[in-house]
């Protein structure tokens, strides 16, 4: 089963959604904000493709880190943020149950979606 991660009113969300859906791609969304993010699913994401894939610092809620923060990050910090504020994590991130990938790229998600099906 492929899920979707991410944030419903992000807009790479949208666009990825709204690729999976015109392509017919069977999938579960799950908002980590709504939905909530386990200890256990976040350290298979540590293990692949790990806690600096992992971070969005492009974001708001990087960029609202103290400078401390973000200068000292390590995994054990990093997983503690992300469970604290999962919109840190990028998004989206797509499992197809043997992969996972972050952001969207119509390209990227047509290739990865071949590969699959």
């Amino acid at each position: 089963m492929i899920t979707l991660y991410g944030i419903k009113n992000c807009d790479t969300m949208k666009k990825a959604r709204a690729w999976l859906d015109e392509a017919g791609v069977v999938y579960k969304f799950h908002d980590y904000k709504k939905d909530g993010l386990s200890a256990a699913l976040l350290d298979v994401w540590l293990a692949s493709p790990g806690w600096e894939a992992l971070i969005n610092r492009r974001g708001t809620t990087w960029r609202k880190l103290p400078d401390n923060i973000k200068e000292t990050l390590d995994e054990t910090s990093a997983r503690a943020i992300m469970l604290e504020n999962p919109s840190i994590i990028k998004r989206p991130l797509l499992d197809t149950g043997s992969t996972r990938h972050l952001g969207f790229k119509a390209d990227e998600y047509t290739h990865l979606l071949q590969e699959i099906m």
